[in-house]
């Protein structure tokens, strides 16, 4: 899937996604957030936008190999406005809709907001393990800047966080997802719970 059909069907996450959400999250990760994350996030205002799974709701023929557990949502993310940064929090991509280079589009999205926002970097963290994010996010050009210790829970413990930035700068994508009738918002307190990114 390319940024322009992702740009078609992506819409905000809304508290009536929640089940589907917390389904896709549990199936994603051995230790995925909860309701309540998503919920303080939402009550927070910050940016949760949600990518349904088009053909699961027009009857075509799946889309995907396999299907998001509900069949109504493949991906989606969560990000916090801060003053001069916008912090990635969470992107998921349902393990059956992966290999489509929705991870990627969603990136590109989370980027023009960024822009959007007037913000001059993207911050996010990742498990150390997770080789294939880590990979993903080189490529679109972040950078490492640091690592927090025992940041994330682990079958054995904790497990550290990659720290990792880019300098966004306004690109093709932003035009396409300008909307002068849509309104960002504004920054809000972090929830309560420590936000996590793959």
């Amino acid at each position: 899937m390319n940024l322009e059909q992702v740009l078609a069907t992506l819409r905000p996450m809304t508290r009536a996604d929640l089940d589907t959400v917390v389904a896709v999250e549990i199936s994603a990760y051995g230790h995925p957030w909860t309701r309540g994350n998503f919920a303080d996030s939402l009550a927070s205002g910050y940016l949760c936008e949600a990518l349904p799974d088009c053909a699961a709701d027009s009857g075509e023929a799946p889309s995907f190999a396999g299907r998001a557990p509900s069949g109504a949502i493949c991906a989606y993310f969560v990000a916090m406005p801060g003053v001069d940064e916008l912090h990635l929090l969470n992107i998921t991509v349902a393990p059956a809709a992966q290999g489509q280079g929705l991870g990627r589009a969603l990136m590109q999205v989370v980027q023009a907001r960024c822009c959007q926002l007037g913000l001059a970097q993207l911050l996010l963290e990742v498990r150390e393990s997770n080789h294939r994010a880590r990979s993903l996010y080189q490529r679109l050009g972040f950078a490492q800047v640091g690592v927090r210790r025992g940041y994330y829970p682990a079958r054995l413990g904790r497990e550290d966080a990659v720290v990792m930035r880019l300098a966004v700068t306004p690109s093709e994508a932003d035009s396409r997802l300008a909307d002068p009738s849509t309104s960002m918002p504004e920054p809000q307190a972090a929830p309560s719970q420590r936000g996590t990114a793959p």
